[in-house]
């Protein structure tokens, strides 16, 4: 029965998958009615912590938006690139890392990917070596943001188990961790692909007018805008916040209030910083709230927060339900070959679409399963597998960017451009994490 009911919450997670992240989370609502109901199993809380972490970083990011904070960071990542457009495919990928690294959301970068192939395209480089890379980039970092949903509830739970466990330990593991396979990605970037004079797509692309003209003629830049000197400021004020948020997760006597022996969680600090800053940022810049609901990190934002409180609480009501009959048949298995873990976190990612998503539904089974915190951490890259499937709308939109064609999903639908750099880059992260996860947190 237990194989049936697990059987059953993989097609719901299938058939909202098919329907979008809103989509996701309600047909998942489904999902829950007929195991409580029906199935009988004891409901579990629902994730308010997660998606409360979700709601304050999204609010202050889109105030952020709205002040022009993310159109001056654009600026900035352009420059940069078109200071050195030979070496593009070595660079973008670490541009979108540093976007996400500081937004906590890989929703931001839309806009730097038509930027990051027009200076590829005009300097002869073939488009998908730096775009493809460049995207996976960019939800990568995830697993290594401070202010990112799942590195928070990871922090969050492993602190009740380990108080010696910070922010800062498992950004010290997370971040070489991401860095390493995003350098791997792109040096393996380098040489991908035909070069533009011999692909046969880009070449008939050229033959067509109506083509050769959007190719050649056509060039995407953030730099035409004058941007007031409010958007700076918000981009510093946004930083200071990130600082702020490190500083008193290292020094934990700050969150010591009063007699209390036990510090106020990181993850109520982050939600408190993130409120407080998007209120400084609003009255600094002078921002019009009624902006604010309309950018593209709010909307992404929102629908990510109802995804995660469908399919989390589905999720976790399953396996609650069925870990003391799994448990001594994983553990031994997990415990022979600890990548096997990676591996769970991986395909639970390529169904559900979300880091923060995966972390909520398996980071409770594998402290069930008694695992090491070292290596619960260490593997974390991990819950990023939905490349796997061309249908997440960074990957998408990346496609649609790119005119010369050369960014694909393939004939076979898994042979797409995205498939080889996510594959080094989270296979690589989780080797280099497990290997610091072990020095630094074991």
């Amino acid at each position: 029965m237990l194989y049936f009911e697990f059987l059953f919450l993989l097609i719901v997670l299938y058939i909202g998958s098919r329907k979008g992240g809103i989509g996701l989370g309600v047909v998942s609502g489904i999902g829950l009615t007929i195991e409580v109901f029906i199935f009988k199993m004891p409901p579990t809380s629902p994730p308010v912590t997660v998606m409360l972490i979700i709601l304050a970083v999204v609010t202050c990011a889109s105030i952020l938006e709205a002040a022009g904070g993310l159109k001056y960071m654009l600026q900035v990542a352009e420059r940069v690139l078109r200071k050195n457009p030979k070496r593009v495919t070595l660079i973008a990928p670490f541009v979108t890392y540093s976007m996400t690294f500081l937004l906590g959301t890989g929703h931001a970068v839309y806009s730097i990917m038509p930027i990051i192939g027009d200076v590829a395209l005009k300097n002869g480089i073939r488009p998908e070596r730096p775009m493809a890379s460049a995207s996976v980039a960019s939800q990568i970092a995830i697993t290594a943001s401070p202010i990112s949903a799942a590195v928070v509830y990871y922090l969050a739970q492993l602190t009740d188990i380990r108080p010696d466990i910070s922010l800062l330990s498992i950004l010290m593991v997370t971040v070489p961790a991401t860095l390493f396979g995003t350098l791997l990605m792109a040096l393996y970037s380098m040489k991908r692909g035909k070069e533009l004079d011999d692909d046969p797509e880009y070449q008939s692309r050229l033959k067509d007018p109506e083509w050769r003209d959007r190719i050649l003629n056509t060039t995407a830049t953030s730099l035409d805008e004058t941007l007031p000197t409010s958007a700076r400021n918000s981009v510093l004020l946004f930083l200071l916040s990130i600082a702020v948020i490190v500083v008193i997760a290292m020094v934990p006597e700050i969150r010591t209030i009063g007699e209390a022996t036990k510090p106020i969680s990181m993850a109520v600090v982050i939600q408190m910083m993130m409120l407080c800053f998007g209120g400084i940022i609003l009255l600094a810049t002078k921002t019009d709230p009624r902006l604010v609901p309309n950018g593209v990190v709010f909307k992404s934002g929102m629908v990510a927060a109802i995804a995660i409180f469908g399919i989390a609480w589905m999720s976790d009501t399953y396996f609650q339900y069925a870990m003391p009959q799994f448990k001594s048949g994983i553990v031994e298995m997990v415990t022979t070959y600890p990548w096997t873990f990676a591996l769970a976190l991986f395909i639970v990612s390529v169904v559900v679409n979300s880091q923060a998503a995966t972390a909520r539904m398996m980071l409770p089974v594998g402290l069930g399963l008694g695992l090491e915190p070292a290596l619960l951490i260490g593997l974390m890259p991990a819950v990023y597998g939905y490349f796997f499937i061309p249908n997440y709308p960074s990957d998408i939109a990346t496609v649609n960017f790119d005119s010369s064609g050369t960014t694909k999903i393939g004939k076979w639908y898994f042979n797409h451009s995205f498939m080889s750099v996510g594959l080094i880059g989270v296979i690589s992260a989780c080797c280099a994490g497990y290997m610091l996860g072990q020095i630094i947190i074991g």
